[in-house]
């Protein structure tokens, strides 16, 4: 992981190899009360280009927003809600350029994985999606179980589910590859990546991506870098 050289720029070289594991996080206070941010990368003030992990105590309020440059999410635990819904652990969402909202959490919590200001100013759909309902489609080999998400021009969202022992040919990252390990521990030549690690690897980059015992579940994203 590259270092911090201010607080606004953090891991803003996108064509350098990322890594962070859950016993990296460094939680850091956000300007309203109750609202911690593990920040992956950013570039820019308290308005950013940024991905990170932000956790909302119970009972907890963010203020009133508008989404300048676009707003996507997955709610990684408890209940993220807003003046437009209730959004419960295994929700994706996506708030395009233009849309608001005042995040206001209940008793359960919340804990997202959120990336801003990133939307092609093209890309003007809002939509939600419960994960834990949607259908998955076959992978491009045996053990693999793909669940589309998002699709804009080169940039492609999904989850990938890997059955235990699944094996995945060498391939490499046009327009880069960014990866959230949401269950299990997910393995390449490079390392070992356990449950909550973050993966950004740049344009170009190559692996050979598998599994052993206890496969994995991973939130990948292509395309965009």
């Amino acid at each position: 992981m590259d270092s911090l050289n201010t607080e606004s720029r953090y891991n803003a070289d996108f064509q350098q190899r990322v890594v962070i594991r859950p016993e990296e996080y460094r939680w850091v206070p956000s300007p309203m009360p109750g609202v911690e941010r593990m920040k992956l990368d950013r570039i820019g003030g308290e308005v950013a280009r940024a991905t990170s992990i932000v956790r909302y105590a119970p009972n907890s309020t963010f203020s009133p927003h508008a989404h300048d440059g676009g707003e996507e999410f997955l709610v990684l635990e408890g209940v993220f809600a807003d003046e437009h819904g209730q959004y419960p652990a295994g929700t994706y969402v996506r708030n395009p350029i233009g849309t608001a909202h005042s995040p206001r959490i209940g008793e359960a919590g919340a804990t997202i994985f959120v990336k801003l200001h990133q939307f092609d100013k093209s890309d003007q759909r809002q939509f939600s999606i419960d994960t834990l309902s949607e259908p998955w489609r076959p992978g491009l080999v045996e053990g693999l179980s793909v669940m589309p998400l998002h699709g804009f021009d080169q940039e492609q969202v999904a989850l990938v589910r890997w059955a235990p022992n699944t094996r995945f040919n060498a391939h490499k990252h046009w327009g880069g590859e960014e990866i959230l390990v949401l269950e299990g521990t997910f393995y390449d030549e490079h390392g070992t990546y356990p449950a909550g690690t973050w993966i950004r690897s740049p344009h170009l980059s190559e692996h050979k991506p598998y599994t052993m015992d206890e496969g994995a579940l991973i939130y990948v994203k292509v395309g965009h870098l």
